[in-house]
């Protein structure tokens, strides 16, 4: 099933969109698929930490921790 989205794109930006699809002979939305899935797949790793219960909550706790002075060195976490 396909949707329709509104994108809001420099008007620069999107113009050498436009000039680079039309050399290439491709239409506006494969060149957006096509980034989309880059963009997917070099966030996959994180959406799979995200997936681990508890992971976003231990890594805030332990930022925290960090800024206050405390937290362990990485040699301490190896032990």
């Amino acid at each position: 099933m396909n949707s329709a989205t509104t994108l809001r794109l420099p008007e620069d930006k999107l113009k050498l969109i436009r000039a680079i699809a039309g050399y290439e002979n491709r239409h506006l939305s494969d060149i957006f698929l096509e980034l989309a899935d880059e963009y997917i797949e070099r966030s996959r790793e994180t959406l799979e930490l995200l997936n681990i219960p508890g992971f976003a909550k231990e890594c805030k706790k332990g930022l925290a921790e960090i800024k206050k002075g405390k937290g362990k060195t990485l040699s301490e976490l190896d032990d």
